[in-house]
């Protein structure tokens, strides 16, 4: 597929793409783990603009349930030195309107995250024990929502791979405090151009094979920053998955830090329009 600003990747099944990994993949070569960070500090510092307000569209499919649907606006706001502030907060369909999830990201393994229930008015927070729990009976983690600094795992470059006819880098990542994360390594193909995982492969403790896979789907450069415009995440052994797809995105709008605050996240009025 020819390198452009666009990237749409055609659906196929995760056999199909491992088959493809293995018969185009050249003989590869496990690099020194410094190349290895340098690639992770990349991919996490790539540009993101200041903040960026989003709309995106969840959809839902379990394997014995019918497909789900839900609207959600997504806030982002960098204050440097891996300090990270993230709200999301569901518009549509009625029972999870107003529910509202705040993460803040600290420098190091430092992490808070809150979450606004409108049914009973109430914020809670999300303690490190339940980082494992589905949020909103997605199949996202809140570990998965939270940001991941590069010094929090062990990497290393593991050849090339291509994924839907792309070439990428395979970096392997494992957890240096096996406490700190519900996953014993996450396997990232990262396309070097974007420096954007175009696949990454999640493992739980103890096994050999994915857990969960997320794929990207389309991306595309917006404000001269590329941008993951539809992904998946698969539970393989559910046999679920969670389609994230964002229908309008801007960056750098000058949000204000009130808004990532608990009364920011039970207030919707204060989300910008």
């Amino acid at each position: 597929m020819k390198i452009s600003k666009i990237f749409k990747f055609p659906y196929t099944s995760t056999l199909t793409v491992l088959l493809a990994m293995i018969l185009t993949a050249p003989l590869q070569q496990v690099f020194a783990s410094d190349e290895g960070m340098a690639l992770a500090e990349k991919v996490y510092n790539r540009p993101a603009g200041k903040d960026a307000a989003s709309q995106v569209v969840m959809t839902l499919k379990g394997k014995n349930r019918s497909e789900r649907i839900r609207e959600l606006s997504l806030f982002k706001l960098d204050q440097g030195k891996s300090e990270r502030w993230t709200l999301m907060r569901f518009s549509k369909p009625a029972d999870v309107r107003d529910t509202a999830l705040l993460t803040k990201d600290h420098p190091g393994d430092d992490s808070d995250q809150w979450i606004y229930l409108p049914a009973l008015d109430r914020v809670r927070i999300i303690s490190s024990k339940r980082k494992g729990g589905k949020f909103v009976g997605s199949d996202f983690t809140y570990e998965d929502l939270r940001d991941r600094e590069p010094h929090m795992d062990k990497h290393t470059i593991d050849g090339k791979a291509k994924v839907s006819g792309i070439e990428t880098v395979k970096l392997v990542s494992i957890p240096v405090k096996k406490s700190n994360s519900i996953y014993s390594k996450r396997v990232s193909f990262i396309h070097e151009k974007s420096l954007t995982p175009l696949r990454v492969e999640l493992y739980r403790k103890g096994k050999d094979k994915p857990y969960k896979i997320m794929k990207a789907r389309k991306l595309k450069k917006i404000q001269g920053i590329w941008t993951v415009l539809e992904s998946t995440m698969y539970d393989l052994k559910a046999g679920s998955q969670t389609r994230l797809f964002t229908t309008r995105i801007k960056y750098d709008v000058g949000l204000k830090e009130a808004l990532f605050s608990k009364r920011g996240l039970s207030d919707s009025s204060m989300d910008p329009n």
